[in-house]
């Protein structure tokens, strides 16, 4: 395994998708309640280290569960408020959680692979430099999303066909987390 040269440090950013990245991604379907949100293998066991080595750390997800009528904002901000509250008994932290809840053709500005939810972040915190930030997410949208603003791109493997090509490949947050350790 060879370590990765992008020389993080504590000035940092780092955007998460949340389904397949942090939690078990229900394929073809939502995670619509605390009973279906399930942290992927390993997640908890390397998130505070791996959150330790950023200044901000933010999920970034689109959850069009809640246009469709499958889920409410309020089943959202309960998953969300686990997610978080959970992350940070390990030592972790989560920042900000953006969520966009629009359908997929409603022409939003807020579904990645639209920027709208990192400008959002770096409204209210200015010092946020896209080029110091890593994307890491499991779809062609999270990619781009990373890509469009300038930002070092991870994929999570998954079932997930995806096209777009990230810097690097890995199977999750965990083997991602022993690529930053590792020393060149």
């Amino acid at each position: 395994m060879k370590s990765v040269e992008w020389e993080v440090d504590e000035t940092w950013t780092l955007f998460l998708d949340r389904d397949g990245v942090i939690n078990k991604r229900i394929m073809g379907e939502y995670v619509t309640n605390l009973t279906e949100f399930h942290f992927n293998e390993k997640v908890l066991d390397s998130i505070g280290s791996l959150t330790a080595k950023f200044k901000y750390v933010f999920v970034v997800t689109n959850q069009q569960g809640v246009a469709l009528g499958k889920m409410t904002d309020e089943n959202l901000n309960e998953i969300h408020n686990y997610m978080v509250s959970e992350i940070q008994r390990v030592g972790g932290k989560i920042t900000q959680v953006f969520s966009a809840t629009e359908l997929k053709n409603a022409n939003s500005q807020m579904r990645k692979p639209s920027p709208k939810m990192a400008y959002m972040a770096k409204a209210d915190f200015p010092e946020i430099n896209f080029e110091k930030s890593i994307m890491v997410g499991d779809t062609d949208t999270d990619i781009q999303f990373g890509k469009k603003l300038g930002m070092k791109t991870v994929l999570i493997l998954t079932e997930e066909r995806v096209t777009e090509i990230a810097d690097i490949s890995v199977k999750s947050i965990y083997e991602f987390n022993n690529l930053l350790e590792l020393k060149p």
